[in-house]
């Protein structure tokens, strides 16, 4: 399997394509870079170097919970770093939900490194809010509290992590729960900071000041409502908003493999975009 020490940690990754533009496709949530595979390969048929990659701690990459700044900021430094490694820079990011917020904040820290920002099922407002907090952070918090590290290897999400990288619960088990858990609550401080809507994280003057290549595809649950997508859109000048033939679900949550049915479609739009913008 291929890895990359990027700042002393071992990076899964993948490209898909062996021939054209780069682009940097990034999962949602806290999923691991199979929930992009199958989407990777609809858009490398059309002549595309496809990255996925799994970001530190999840998936198949390896587990350091360590770091001053918030978790996405290091995620997004480090993929800069794993793509200027392949010398893939400049590239195209795109993602969903987290990782289109990567891709944002690719383009805060290193603007020159983005030709284009392709960004699905933004996220924001009070529903996201609300629940997202205790997703990425709250509910290992309480897990350590009431069963230790070995209560976290149990919950489900940890036990998908472990299995596709199983020399990570060594690490896991020796590391301090009182550590761990100041944190995550480090990185919950951070994630809480900043706007909730249109895009959590973002200021509107941020966005309102892009002057780059921008194509949105909003999603259809409450954590990713088109109203958001619709309004990010709105405030990125000559940005373009392609929107599907689908409408808002009262859902929590859509995963993302339940678009597969639009995938060609969306493959062909983000062609004629980054063909356009090559």
């Amino acid at each position: 399997m291929p890895y990359a020490d990027i700042r002393g940690v071992q990076i899964f990754y993948e490209v898909i394509g062996t021939q054209g533009p780069w682009l940097a496709l990034n999962s949602g949530g806290r999923n691991s870079h199979q929930e992009m595979v199958l989407f990777a390969q609809t858009i490398a048929k059309y002549g595309y170097r496809v990255v996925v990659h799994d970001r530190r701690s999840l998936g198949a990459s390896q587990m350091l919970f360590e770091g001053d700044e918030g978790e996405e900021e290091i995620w997004a430094d480090d993929l800069y770093l794993l793509m200027k490694s392949l010398n893939a820079l400049p590239a195209f990011f795109s993602g969903s939900s987290a990782g289109a917020r990567l891709c944002m904040l690719v383009k805060r820290r290193h603007p020159e490194a983005v030709r284009g920002l392709l960004l699905m099922r933004v996220t924001g407002g009070e529903f996201a809010a609300g629940r997202l907090p205790t997703m990425y952070y709250l509910q290992y918090i309480n897990a350590v509290k009431e069963g230790g590290m070995a209560g976290l290897c149990e919950t489900l999400p940890y036990q998908e992590r472990l299995a596709l990288n199983p020399a990570n619960r060594e690490y896991v088990m020796k590391m301090d729960p009182k550590v761990y858990i100041a944190q995550m609550e480090h990185w919950l401080g951070k994630f809480l900071q900043g706007p909730r809507s249109p895009v959590m994280g973002m200021e509107n003057a941020e966005l309102a000041a892009y002057q780059l290549p921008v194509l949105v595809v909003p999603g259809n649950d409450k954590t990713h409502a088109s109203v958001n997508g619709i309004a990010a859109a709105e405030l990125i000048p000559n940005s373009e908003l392609f929107q599907l033939p689908i409408e808002d679900q009262d859902i929590d949550l859509i995963h993302f493999p339940m678009w597969k049915d639009y995938y060609p479609q969306m493959a062909d739009k983000f062609h004629e975009f980054m063909q356009k913008h090559s």
